[in-house]
């Protein structure tokens, strides 16, 4: 969720002149807060983005890339267990292996950069004297020279609806760095979020499904009172490419809902994939809740889901 900003951080930096290192966890062992494929971005003067623990090695971390580019070499160094930094030890025990690249071209981060914005799927491949982009997702390699490491486009919330709740969710959603849009009729909503950085969008009918846009990373939630709203709407999402659809409301007002997409067409197969009440724990009464609720049911199905599978 966080390549966005480590990516960006590295762009302005490389664009300054100032040199950086990519840095990446390589290889586990035993448990560890960040699993490899992790990268943390580290400028020449000490500052960085992104964590690769609980703040337990980020200091050394800093300095092992400062030793990097005054060597002008990538290294590859242990932490935890079995690691020569004796002082420097993980609570949970185990061990890490982290690659140190130093940067000096713009090239390799500006195509990154380009891959996340445009929701590509796209890996990191590290060889013996240098690293590079390549397009689409690949899986985990790791040998004694090269290592390579895929990655998704982070969750994006397709929130449709009306009330606080959009509201709630879309704030608490863009605070977490998902990418997030609102279909909505509500005026106050639109005006809630004018400043923040999602795309908005105003349903005048409850027929608009060329507003819909979908990708195999998306979640569509829908957050109607009036159920009315839902049915053509929901039934374009179910189509559509997505890892989530889940929608407000009580067991009665969903037993409704599956009745009108079944009078549309809509398959019994595709009906029992929706979320329905919405969230981790039900019968949320306040905005905020319900939003919290309901991003932590998300944010659950983006980790669990088979992407490439999806993605084939």
């Amino acid at each position: 969720m966080d390549s966005g900003r480590i990516f960006a951080f590295l762009a302005e930096r490389l664009a300054a002149r100032q040199r950086c290192v990519l840095v990446t966890v390589c290889a586990v062992e035993g448990s560890s807060m960040r699993n490899p494929g992790t990268h943390m971005a580290v400028c020449e003067d000490g500052t960085y983005e992104g964590s690769l623990s609980g703040g337990c090695i980020e200091n050394a971390v800093v300095a092992e890339a400062q030793a990097a580019l005054k060597e002008g070499r990538r290294r590859i160094v242990r932490f935890g267990a079995g690691s020569p930094y004796l002082d420097i030890k993980l609570p949970c025990g185990g061990g890490l292996d982290i690659h140190f690249q130093p940067l000096s071209a713009t090239h390799f981060v500006e195509q990154c950069q380009q891959a996340i914005a445009q929701r590509q799927p796209f890996s990191v491949a590290m060889g013996p004297e240098d690293i590079a982009f390549r397009e689409g997702w690949h899986s985990q390699v790791l040998a004694a020279d090269t290592a390579t490491f895929g990655h998704w486009p982070r969750a994006k919330l397709q929130i449709i609806g009306h009330g606080a709740s959009v509201s709630a969710l879309a704030t608490l959603a863009l605070s977490m760095e998902c990418d997030v849009s609102v279909l909505t009729p509500d005026h106050r909503v639109m005006s809630d979020l004018r400043d923040a950085d999602c795309a908005v969008a105003e349903l005048t009918t409850i027929d608009e499904t060329e507003l819909l846009e979908s990708d195999p990373w998306t979640a569509s939630m829908f957050l109607f009172h009036d159920h009315d709203w839902e049915i053509a709407l929901m039934e374009r999402a179910l189509a559509m490419p997505h890892f989530y659809i889940g929608a407000m409301g009580g067991r009665r007002a969903h037993q409704m809902r599956s009745e009108a997409l079944k009078q549309r067409g809509v398959s019994s197969e595709a009906i029992a994939t929706i979320h329905a009440p919405i969230g981790l724990f039900h019968s949320s009464r306040d905005p905020q809740t319900l939003a919290l609720s309901a991003l932590g049911e998300v944010m659950q199905a983006y980790q669990t889901a088979d992407f490439e599978r999806a993605n084939s």
